[in-house]
Parts: structure tokens; sequence; C-alpha cells
């Protein structure tokens, strides 16, 4: 077995078992835990739904590990038995060596990849979170969203990986560069084009209906200075009882989008805290920061395709013919598979600047309200209806959570300085 492939296998073994220890660890940390509300939650939460937020974390956390052993077994069987070359070989054989071929080749063989997933993520849906009530899709909405979803992968992914292979033939050793100025640019427009165009063809998204709630949101949205055109409600009901309000687009194509179980769960006046946490991102410059962020890392992975290409021994070391294969699509393909590798231990990293951004928006949004009270209330009321983890160990929480827990957002909230 070639050294490349032996050390690919033991980074896949290292980051499960690290993965599965994270996840085992906060088990216990809940279950040592799960006696007796803690004092804190009291006043917002009762013994049975405590209890069920429990047992909901401890089913996900089991369902999860068994899906990461899963993951891994594949992935280590898909190399080691040489599946991906002969995939490739066998679609290029039959969708040809251009660059249309090329693009197509590469979205089949991810496509074969993620079948063996769809079982888990129908028992997720169908089972585990139907066994907490979570749960409003039906079999055939789920088959359509699958297949909506796969037309517009390959609406959109189609010509974009043609072109970055027309970059390569044309422009040779520097076509990277250009690639990664093509890419990021289609990111920018995604940016604003998934939430115009590509969200409305799996939900309604319709402007708040006139009353109390939008008098009261669109004044907070002026004395922020936000500027608010238009506030969605999305149809979230269809598929899931869970609640959530986000932000999406930038500049003038900007967007606050609330599902309507939010709506449904809370008061005015804790919706309006939501509002002023979402309206606190815009305001503090945490798109564009996340942007920035977003081109490094673009730029990292298009530079390390550029040298991949050029490097037999990577596509040796796993069964590819480097003289006979079109390079891009079997280094993307192995790129795609193998980054998860090397992205996890940047968890943490990623996690701890994702909080820091909710921590100043919750700032934000308590100088908005005039105290902390309805945000803290709001916060509550969204752990409460989504079952959160309410004790993650950490640890968990350190390298999983974009979000404080609820305990350290409410003491930051308790105590920050205006």
């Amino acid at each position: 077995m070639h050294t490349i492939l032996t050390t690919a296998l033991a980074l896949l073994f290292i980051k499960t078992i690290v993965s599965l220890a994270l996840d085992w660890i906060n088990l216990r940390h809940v279950r040592k835990n799960a006696g007796t509300i803690p004092e804190s939650f009291r006043d917002f939460m009762d013994d049975a739904t405590y209890a069920k937020s429990v047992s909901y974390t401890e089913a996900r956390t089991r369902f999860g590990m068994l899906s990461e052993i899963f993951d891994a077994v594949l992935l280590a069987v898909v190399l080691i038995i040489g599946l991906l070359p002969w995939l490739y070989e066998g679609f290029a054989g039959m969708l040809g060596d251009g660059v249309w071929g090329q693009g197509l080749v590469l979205i089949a063989i991810l496509f074969v990849l993620g079948l063996p997933g769809l079982p888990f993520d129908w028992w997720s849906t169908f089972r585990l979170e139907a066994r907490f009530g979570f749960n409003k899709s039906t079999l055939k909405l789920w088959i359509t969203d699958k297949i909506k979803g796969s037309c517009i992968g390959l609406a959109i992914g189609l010509p974009l990986l043609a072109l970055l292979l027309w970059l390569v033939d044309a422009l040779g050793a520097n076509w990277w560069l250009w690639g990664y100025a093509v890419f990021f640019v289609f990111q920018l427009f995604m940016v604003v084009a998934y939430p115009m165009y590509i969200m409305p063809l799996f939900n309604k998204l319709e402007p708040l209906e006139e009353g109390e709630l939008k008098t009261r949101l669109f004044a907070l949205a002026d004395r922020t200075g936000f500027k608010a055109q238009t506030i969605l409600v999305m149809d979230g009901s269809k598929r899931s009882g869970h609640s959530n309000a986000f932000f999406a687009g930038f500049g003038r194509f900007r967007r606050i989008v609330l599902f309507d179980t939010l709506i449904e769960q809370m008061n005015t006046t804790e919706i309006e805290a939501v509002l002023a946490h979402e309206i606190g991102h815009y305001k503090l410059g945490h798109i564009p920061k996340m942007i920035v962020l977003s081109a490094v890392s673009t730029f990292i992975m298009f530079a390390t395709l550029g040298w991949l290409t050029h490097a037999d021994w990577f596509l040796s070391a796993f069964y590819f013919d480097p003289v006979t294969v079109q390079r891009l699509v079997p280094v993307f393909l192995l790129v795609s598979l193998l980054g998860g590798l090397i992205g996890f231990w940047f968890g943490p990293l990623s996690s701890r600047l994702s909080r820091k951004h909710e921590y100043e928006a919750d700032a934000f949004a308590r100088r908005a309200m005039e105290g902390p009270d309805a945000l803290v209330a709001a916060l509550r009321k969204l752990h409460k209806e989504n079952l959160s983890n309410l004790t993650p160990h950490p640890l968990y929480s350190a390298f999983h959570y974009s979000h404080p827990t609820l305990p350290e957002r409410e003491g930051a909230l308790r105590h920050v300085e205006d």
C-alpha cells in the first residue's frame, strides 16, 4: 500500500476516534446531569421537558456516532479497494474526456458516493425527529426535495465545473489562480441568488403580514439603522417543528427570514429581540468578515488543487493512472473526500470565531432592546422548543458549537457593559 494512502487512512482513523471520543464525553456529561434540572433552568423548563431534551440529545448523539463510524468505514473501503478510479474510468468511458463530459463524471461519482447515506438521512427524519415530534415532512416531500436538490446541483454545478476544466486546458499551470477568481465570484453570486431564487423552490417566503408585529419590527429596523425593505416568513413548519431565524444576502439584497414556527412560539417582544440579534450581525460587519475568511480558505483550496494536479505521486497513491486521467476531476474528488481529515482540526477555531460573533450580536440586541430580558426570554424559548442540549461538555462545545451555550449567553447578556 502506498505511503500516502496509508497516511490518509491513519488520519481518517485518528479523526474518527477523536470525534467519537468527544461524542462519548459529551454523552456521559449529559447523562451525569440528567437526574435533576439545574437550578438556573427551573424557572423556564419543567421536569418532563428537561428529561425529553436529555433523551433527544442522547438519541442524536448515538445516531451521530453510528453515522460517523459508517462514513469512516465506507471511505476507508472506497480508498483501499480503488473504487474511485474504477468509477472514474467507467463514467469517463460513457461520458467522454471533454469539459462537459468530465464535469458530469465528477457529479456522477459524487452522486453514487452519496447514495449509501440516504438511509441514514431517512432514519434521521422519519424515525429520530419524528420520535420527538419534530418531523412534519412526508415521504413524498422528502423525495421531492432530494430530486430538486440534485437537479439544482446539476444545473449550477455542471457549467461551473466545465468552466474550471476549460481553464485547466487553456491556462496550464496557472489555471488555479483564475479558477479561484471564478469560484469566489460564484460564491458571492450565490450569497445573493440562494435566498432570492433557490430557497423559494423549497419553501414559501412571504412578507410578514400587516399588524403590530410588523409595525414593531420595522420600527426596530429604523432605529437601529437597518432600513429593512422586507421581512420574510418561511413555512418551515411543513418540514420540521424546529424554529429559527436567519440573515441572508448583503447590500440591497439583504433579507431577514423568520420561521413561521418562531412566530407561533414567541411573543412580539421576544421576536423583536431575535430580529435585533440578526440585525446586529449585519451592523457589526460579520458577513463581510466571514466572506473574507471564505476567500482565504478558498484560495488555499485552489492553491492545493493547483499543486496536486501536477503531482503524479498523489494520483498514483489512490490507484489513478496519471497518464490517462483528466487530472482535475480525480484531484477535486480526492480533495473533497479527504479535506475533512484536515479541516476537522480547525473546527475549534471556526467555532470560536462564530461564538464571538454571537456574543457581539447579543450585546447589540441588548442595547437595541434596552436590556437583556427580552433576548434572554427568546433564547430560553428557542432552547426549550428545540430541545437543545443545555449541559454540553465544554470540550465538545468548543469543537462543535457555533453558538455559545444558553448559560454562557445569559451570563454575558446579564453582565455586558454598554
